[in-house]
């Protein structure tokens, strides 16, 4: 297994992974990993997970506009058949660790029961619940967001 930045040829897998997950439609992810290809000065952090030669995880992090170390990760996920099984872990360090010196990180995510375990794997992972947007995503559905201090 291996965490590395992705490749262009990666996004093929990754397309399997967003298919799986229904983290956001994939028809969006060229657009929005295109800027980590193509500008040096991208800030964005692209990490994949690979098991066998193939792509079955990757997490998708950026700086938080007018703030001071405040990073936000706008998406993580694996595989539908690897779940549980620590991967989403492993790449949720390896985001950590590359925010080393940063100040905060953030993630946002469903307050529906199907995000259940969703939030439980972040509150396992140390981060706190901070705040709840009633109705953000659709009526119904809050948008719980989890807080993170990175440099401590």
């Amino acid at each position: 297994m291996t965490i590395r930045p992705p490749v262009p040829s990666d996004l093929s897998d990754i397309k399997r992974v967003l298919a799986d997950t229904h983290l956001f439609p994939e028809e969006l992810l060229a657009d929005m990993i295109e800027p980590f290809f193509s500008n040096p000065d991208c800030l964005d952090k692209w990490l994949v997970l690979e098991k066998d030669h193939a792509v079955i995880g990757f997490s998708y992090t950026r700086p938080e506009t007018f703030t001071e170390g405040t990073w936000n990760l706008l998406a993580i996920g694996c595989r539908s058949n690897v779940q549980g099984k620590g991967y989403g872990s492993q790449i949720l360090q390896a985001v950590e660790e590359s925010l080393q010196g940063e100040r905060v990180l953030i993630i946002e995510t469903s307050g529906t029961d199907d995000f259940h375990a969703t939030r439980q794997f972040y509150r396992s992972r140390g981060y706190h619940q901070e705040a709840v947007i009633r109705d953000y995503w659709a009526p119904d559905d809050d948008k719980v967001i989890f807080w993170k201090q990175m440099n401590l």
